[in-house]
């Protein structure tokens, strides 16, 4: 089969790659997610893998000297591989070879091998797809193990038996599911069965190998497909046992309460077709992890989750710091949008007052309309009219606060009277004093006792600052 590179942005690339592996007596081939991607249809990656049936470093030097003679290759010697930039992409060369893996480790040992030892070793069929560029059949397609069949049927498959392949680099369990949740393609059953068997082995991974694929599942176009396969496995449960104990239904005296599990599920798919912010949707994902340890029932309310949005908040801290996520402004930003979820639907009421509008102003600063985004995200029930209730109750409230901010300038607050005009008011040095004059005053512009002015707060400084005992300058 022939795949036609003719008009390919990259043509002249590949045939310069072509001639240098001529004159090396080297056969050289494109392997992997380009080339899937290329016969899919989809966008291309940028970075490019090549195999040759000999030293890759060697045919890596000599392409990087013909297009420029200081192009800088950076060189990895255990794997034989080679790569360097140009034109905006990442070019990687190997020699075709052979891996064996020990049982604590991901980290093959490595031989010589052909073309077709090397397609056995890659994860999936769809990824085992080659394309030569030796003169005698440049742009024929090699299939060993019938990988566009595959995408035909979109199938996840592994070229050799799937419990081996998952058990030598335990990461492609992830990658499976990755690209079952990218591609909206099936794990073929054994391949599922597989997992689910060596699910335990993902421990030897390291969480940051694990985070780069999961934040890829989080990122697909429908999440929850991802996610589902990922919990039916048991793969979630060793990642993320917050999210795996909210599932179930507990029946108390005839009430029940939903399976907070598969509504977060909902929310991320929801939330998914509005933002591709990374954070918005693992704020959406952890929106509700402080409902099992805080789920209690009592007889005259049934079941209750008092406080969940404030645990779950304290929670996101230990969790991003076990999974090795980021921790500073993208948690903070998951911790503030998981503290705040509840309380936009608390102001629906008429009788809620400007404060109350005020702090929830000031609380969520310039995220407001994240949190916005997620609590509307948050309406799962499959009532069309109560659906358009509470999306229409959202609105009301961001009517009431846009009339509040355009009043009270609440959002980006900052204090209309600093620390250092009432030290030099007081003649005061940096001192407890001055902290607390400063809490009063956002206090009582929250409160709506002064309004956001500046002669307002000098006034009401100087009337507070006699009760602590304080005079003018």
């Amino acid at each position: 089969m022939q795949i036609n590179l003719n008009q390919n942005r990259n043509l002249k690339l590949f045939k310069l790659i072509s001639e240098v592996a001529e004159k090396n007596n080297q056969s050289v081939f494109i392997v992997g997610g380009y080339v899937r991607d290329l016969w899919m249809g989809r966008k291309v990656p940028t970075d490019i893998d090549f195999v040759t049936e000999g030293s890759g470093i060697e045919l890596a030097k000599c392409v990087a000297k013909e297009i420029n003679p200081n192009l800088k290759v950076s060189i990895f010697k255990t794997y034989g591989t080679a790569m360097f930039k140009h034109n905006g992409l990442d070019l990687e060369f190997v020699g075709a070879r052979k891996e064996s893996y020990a049982e604590d480790s991901r980290k093959p040992s490595v031989e010589t091998g052909s073309l077709e030892d090397d397609q056995k070793r890659r994860d999936f069929t769809i990824n085992a797809l080659a394309i030569s560029l030796n003169k005698k059949n440049f742009g024929e397609l090699i299939d060993p193990f019938d990988g566009i069949l595959d995408i035909q049927n979109k199938i996840i498959r592994t070229p050799l038996e799937p419990s081996q392949t998952y058990s030598d680099d335990p990461l492609r369990m992830m990658r499976a599911i990755r690209f079952a949740s990218t591609l909206n393609f099936e794990i073929e059953e054994n391949s599922l069965v597989a997992i689910k068997k060596e699910a335990e082995r993902i421990k030897i991974v390291s969480m940051e190998r694990i985070m780069v694929e999961f934040n890829k599942i989080m990122l697909s176009e429908k999440p929850s497909i991802g996610l589902k396969l990922l919990e039916q496995t048991g793969l979630l449960l060793l990642i993320i046992p917050e999210l795996t104990a909210l599932k179930g239904i507990e029946e108390v005296e005839g009430q029940t309460h939903k399976d907070n599990f598969w509504h977060t599920l909902e929310v991320v798919d929801n939330i998914s077709k509005n933002t591709e912010n990374l954070w918005l949707r693992w704020a959406a994902l952890l929106h509700d992890i402080g409902k099992a340890p805080t789920k209690k029932f009592d007889k005259k309310n049934g079941w209750t989750f008092h406080g969940h949005e404030f645990l779950g908040s304290k929670m996101v801290k230990n969790l991003f710091y076990r999974l090795k996520l980021p921790l500073g402004s993208d948690m903070k930003y998951v911790q503030k949008l998981v503290k705040l979820s509840s309380r936009p639907i608390a102001l629906i009421d008429d009788g809620t007052s400007d404060s109350a509008l005020r702090r929830l102003l000031f609380d969520s600063g310039e995220d407001l309309e994240d949190l916005f985004t997620l609590c509307k995200a948050d309406i799962t029930t499959k009532n069309s009219s109560k659906q358009e209730k509470f999306k229409k109750n959202f609105e009301y409230v961001a009517q009431k606060i846009k009339e509040v901010e355009e009043k009270d300038s609440i959002r980006n607050f900052q204090p209309p009277i600093s620390g250092e005009e009432i030290m030099e008011m007081f003649n005061l040095k940096p001192s407890r004093e001055i902290g607390i004059l400063k809490e009063k005053v956002k206090e009582a512009i929250l409160e709506g006792e002064i309004t956001n002015d500046k002669e307002e707060a000098r006034s009401f400084v100087i009337e507070e600052a006699k009760l602590l005992g304080l005079k003018i300058n």
